[in-house]
Parts: C-alpha cells; sequence; structure tokens
C-alpha cells in the first residue's frame, strides 16, 4: 500500500534556512557590491600616483595590483607589468603594503547589510511562527507546534498492496478476518440480518508470526484506507498529549471511513490499571481516551479497529470487553504445512536450485515463526552467492537453517585434538541414546564444527511431522537424550567437562515442568505448583507453593534427572563398541548425516 506522508518541518528548519541566507549575504551579495565600486585604471595612472605619492595601500596579487588613494576612499585596480624597481619606489612613496584590501562601502549601505536585514529576516520568521500557532489554537488543539497531532501512518488504497495470499501458514486467522473484509465491501448483507461487525480485533501471538502484515492484508483485500501507530507512539513526556493523539486519530478514521486503524504493541498504553497513586497518569489518560473513543463509534460507521500484541494477559480488562475489543484472532506459530507454505512463498524472491524440498526444510526449522522462515531463506542466498552460484540449492536451505539456530561457523576457532575427540564422543552420546530409545525425534545430522553461538557442536533431530502432544515417557527420553553428552565424557574420560552446560539446563527445565505444570508427580498429582506468565515471550514461571512443597519438588526434579542419567550411562555402556566406532568417525568427518549415523549403527 501507499503510504502518505505529510511533510513537517520544525522550527529549527527556519533558523536553519535564515542562517544560510545571512552566510549567503555575508559571504557573497557584501563582496559583490563592494567589488563594484573597484576602478580599473591603466599602470600610466598607477605610476603618476606613485610619483606624487598618492598611494595609501597596496596589494600586489600574481595577474592584478589593487590600492588605494592617500585618503583610503577609493579603491583602483591595474594590470600587472614587469617591473623590477616597482616595490623599491612604492615604498620611497610612503605606501602600505597590504595582505588583502578591504574595500570601502558607504556607512548607509554597511548599516543595511548588517543590521536591518538580519533584524527583517528573523521578523520575518518570528511572524511565520506565530501565526501557525495560532492556526493551532483557532482549530481547536491547544497543543503547540502539532504536539497533540496523530503521526499515524496513513496507507491509501492500492492495486499493489499486499493481499492474504502473501500471507501463508496462518490460515485460521485468515478465515476470521475474511469476514471484515466482506463486510467492508458490502455492508448491507450483514445489516439485512441485524448482525454486526466487531468494533476492535486482537491479534495475539509470539513475535514474528505476521500480525502486522495480516493487518495490512485485510486492508489490502478490503481496498480501504489504513492507519497504522504504534501503541508506544501515544506515549508522550506531558500528562494529555497521548489522549489528544488518540482523539485526533479517531477523528481522521471517520473522516475517511470505512477504514482500518491498526494499533500495533497494544499494551504499551492498555496494560491493567493498578489504582496505585505515582504511576504514569499520561499513560492512563491514553487508555481511558481509548476507551472514550471506542465506545463511541457507532454500528454502522465503517470504522475497524485491529490491535496486535504479545502480552494480551497485561491488557485491562475494560479493553476486552465486549463492545471494545470483541474478537480475539490468535496468530500462533505455523505447523508443518504453514512453514512449508511460508518457505515457497519467501522463496518466489530467490532463485532457487531444482534439488529444493521445501517438505525436508520445513520439517527441520520446527518452531520457527513466519519471521525467522523469511531470515532462512534469505541467508540461503547469501550462502549461495558467497559460494559463486547463482541459485539458492537445498544445501544451502539446510546450511541456512543452522546459521539461525546455531550460528555461522567459527574459522578461526581450532580446537585441540583431545577437546575434539571429547565433542565428538559427547554428540555421539546424545544421538546414541535417542537412537535407542522408543518415541524420540529421527537424528538429522551431527558436527563437531565450533559456531558463533558458543556451542562446539550439536545433534540435530527431526521430527517426522506435526508433534501437538508429549506423553510422559517421551519427555523422560528427551531428558535423557539431554544427558547423553556428560554420560559419554564420563564412561570414555572418567571425568566431566563444561560442554554439558546447555544440556543440563534444558534437562532440568523438562523435569521442573512435568513435576510443577503437567501434573506427571505421583505426590501432587493434578496440583499446579507453578504458574505461566507473557507465554508468548519465553513463559515465564513462578512458583505458587509453600516452601516445603517447594523442597520436595527439587527432591523430585533431581531424582528424576539422576535416574534418566542412570538410564543414558546404561544404554551407552551396552552399546559401547558402537560410541567408539560412531564417535572416531565423527572425529574423522566433523560433519555426518543421520542416514550415515544409522548405517554405521545398524551393521
Amino acid at each position: 500500500m501507499n503510504e502518505i506522508k505529510t511533510p513537517k518541518k520544525p522550527i529549527i528548519f527556519y533558523y536553519v534556512i535564515a542562517l544560510l541566507v545571512l552566510m549567503l549575504i555575508n559571504f557573497w551579495l557584501i563582496p559583490y557590491m563592494l567589488q563594484t565600486q573597484v576602478k580599473e585604471v591603466d599602470y600610466g595612472m598607477f605610476m603618476s600616483m606613485i610619483e606624487e605619492k598618492d598611494i595609501g595601500r597596496v596589494e600586489i596579487q600574481d595577474n592584478k595590483i589593487l590600492f588605494t588613494d592617500k585618503e583610503d576612499s577609493k579603491v583602483y585596480k591595474t594590470g600587472v607589468m614587469n617591473d623590477p624597481e616597482l616595490t623599491m619606489r612604492l615604498y620611497r612613496s610612503g605606501a602600505k603594503f597590504a595582505s588583502q584590501i578591504i574595500e570601502p562601502t558607504s556607512p548607509f549601505l554597511s548599516f543595511l547589510l548588517t543590521w536591518i536585514l538580519p533584524l527583517l529576516i528573523f521578523f520575518g520568521i518570528g511572524q511565520y511562527m506565530t501565526k501557525r500557532m495560532m492556526k493551532n489554537v483557532g482549530g481547536g488543539n491547544s497543543m503547540m507546534f502539532n504536539m497533540g497531532k496523530s503521526n499515524a501512518k496513513v496507507y491509501v488504497k492500492s492495486s499493489n498492496g499486499i493481499r492474504f495470499s502473501d500471507v501463508a501458514g496462518e490460515d485460521e486467522a485468515k478465515e476470521n478476518l475474511t469476514e471484515i473484509v466482506e463486510y467492508l465491501h458490502n455492508p448491507g448483507k450483514y445489516k439485512e440480518i441485524g448482525a454486526s461487525m466487531p468494533k476492535g480485533i486482537l491479534l495475539v501471538g509470539p513475535p514474528g508470526t505476521g500480525k502486522t502484515m495480516l493487518a495490512k492484508a485485510v486492508a489490502g483485500e478490503a481496498n480501504v484506507p489504513f492507519f497504522s501507530m504504534s501503541g508506544s507512539e501515544f506515549v508522550e513526556m506531558f500528562v494529555g498529549m497521548g489522549a489528544s493523539k488518540v482523539r485526533d486519530l479517531f477523528k481522521q478514521a471517520k473522516e475517511k471511513a470505512p477504514c482500518i486503524v491498526f494499533i500495533d504493541e497494544i499494551d504499551a498504553i492498555g496494560k491493567k490499571r493498578d489504582g496505585q497513586f505515582g504511576g504514569n497518569d499520561e499513560r492512563e489518560q491514553t487508555l481511558n481516551q481509548l476507551l472514550t473513543e471506542m465506545d463511541g463509534f457507532e454500528g454502522n460507521n465503517g470504522v475497524i479497529i485491529l490491535a496486535a500484541t504479545n502480552r494480551p494477559e497485561s491488557l485491562d480488562p475494560a479493553l476486552l470487553r465486549p463492545g471494545r475489543f470483541d474478537r480475539r484472532v490468535p496468530v500462533e506459530l505455523p505447523d508443518l504445512k504453514g512453514r512449508e507454505e511460508i518457505l515457497k512463498v519467501h522463496a518466489k524472491k530467490i532463485k532457487l536450485g531444482q534439488d529444493v524440498d521445501f517438505t525436508k526444510i520445513a520439517r527441520m526449522a520446527s518452531g520457527a515463526s513466519g519471521a525467522e522462515l523469511a531470515n532462512i531463506v534469505n541467508e540461503a542466498a547469501l550462502h549461495a552467492v558467497r559460494d559463486g552460484k547463482g541459485y539458492a540449492t537445498q544445501a544451502d536451505l539446510e546450511e541456512s537453517i543452522e546459521v539461525v539456530i546455531a550460528g555461522y561457523q567459527k574459522k578461526n576457532a581450532i580446537l585441540t585434538d583431545k577437546e575434539k575427540l571429547i565433542v565428538s564422543y559427547h554428540e555421539i552420546g546424545h544421538a546414541l541414546v535417542a537412537a535407542k530409545q522408543t518415541h524420540s525425534a529421527p537424528v538429522q545430522k551431527i558436527t563437531i564444527v565450533p559456531r558463533t553461538s558458543g556451542a562446539l557442536g550439536y545433534t540435530m533431530q527431526v521430527e517426522e511431522g506435526n508433534h501437538y502432544l508429549m506423553t510422559k515417557e517421551e519427555i523422560e527420553n528427551k531428558i535423557a537424550t539431554f544427558t547423553g553428552g556428560r554420560a559419554a565424557e564420563e564412561i570414555v574420560f572418567g571425568s566431566v567437562t563444561t560442554g554439558a552446560s546447555n544440556d543440563i539446563e534444558q534437562a532440568t527445565k523438562l523435569a521442573r515442568a512435568m513435576i510443577t505444570r503437567y501434573g506427571m508427580s505421583d505426590d501432587f498429582d493434578m496440583v499446579a505448583m507453578e504458574t505461566v506468565s507473557n507465554q508468548y515471550l519465553g513463559g515465564d514461571t513462578s512458583l505458587a507453593c509453600s516452601a516445603q512443597v517447594q523442597a520436595k519438588i527439587d527432591e523430585q526434579v533431581i531424582a528424576l534427572v539422576k535416574s534418566q542419567h542412570e538410564k543414558a550411562i546404561q544404554i551407552l555402556t551396552d552399546n559401547r563398541s558402537k560410541l567408539d566406532e560412531l564417535a572416531n568417525f565423527l572425529y574423522e568427518r566433523e560433519t555426518i548425516t543421520g542416514e550415515e549415523f544409522m548405517e554405521i549403527l545398524e551393521r
């Protein structure tokens, strides 16, 4: 869509213009006017004035001679002649040698240019700014210099805007929003049966899932004006400014109805009001004004409010009640089919080889958002350029996934032979424990090439399809897989390293979630001991139990991780020969595929 940008010139702009005009006058206009008063004479008259000792100051340049009379009232100019004794004659005549002759001007002209003209310029700017301020006040906005004006980006109708076809992987969200498009196209069909569209629609989901893009797609499909503004743009330093911006935004929207108003990150102004003193009064006034404006809508005015947030639980209940934001549309992370469609949409922008398998790439990119998938495609294209190829291949896309997950390969990181061998056994320990357990995702790739994220190696497991539920046995197998790297170090080298720090963190997190949130503990049954907030922003957790229960939870977490660690040690001990064979193979090759791993394991 095409954005309408209203040019805004701050007051400093006009003062810069005034300064440039003054510099132009001083450095060009005045010298030019003074230069016109220089009188050009022949060399003979110059010689005569020297003999009559009528020379005041003189400046000898390469191609001309400037001089004044004895009274220093006139400036003369003559050409340069081959006269070796000129300097001595000038000295005897009493002339003064000057490095630069300042051309005289009349006192009136000097006063006019250096005092009157600058005063007139600044007076004119002051008059203009006064009229501008009075115009704002007269228009009903008491905020000077447009401080209370809405600075929303306005997009007009456009034939080449974003459409639903440009947004993939969010079929449920698009289906919900299609009704809005139909209503804006044909409101009579809904009025005939007595139905009315929701006044506000709230898009919720993790970052990068395409909430803003969906809002623009609705406007593109409906072919109506689209107002876009971030919630943080309403918050100003002075109390009342944000509320004024809200009023101005909705005033513009009503004038251009039917239209769509989109407020991104609405939690910046829509947080719950706690009623405590000393809070941000500006934010609360802005929220109150937003609530008032949404209540003031008539049912048929054609203005639809869309908003997006990553933290729906932090929004004020008054904002979420029916009659304001009536409908909540989840925009979740895409599933396998959605990831494949998103990859195909973004892949249209680059040149691809014939060997690209989008289904395989989508499986490898499990848990990726739409923005991350777009980044994966772009990284593949950049990798192809670095390799001197004219198109991106399957290998480029697979490498780009590793770049997004673990970072770029560290070319200058050189491990010692012992460290390299330890990392090889560590990664094979993960892979072997996973392969020897049921309900574990197949191994896709194992590498001991260091990455910029700090990982000295990693084992990639890829699910065959969509996986929405996990059984208790599957979680326990995951914990055992996490402990497999440390178990391999203990069996082979009889010592441990710091390489398992991330594995320990992940295993502990899973074990704690089993007991406190998933109800997989015999002692606590189906009692939730932990609450999760900000589920779309990492999922912060907090315990909701007594200190005695917390101590029991810690005991059970330790016992669970320890039992799975022992299970991993037992699996690796029973398959010690395969552990050695696979680790040596990885040590030599540095990177092996899941097929190579399984071939050696099944020999």
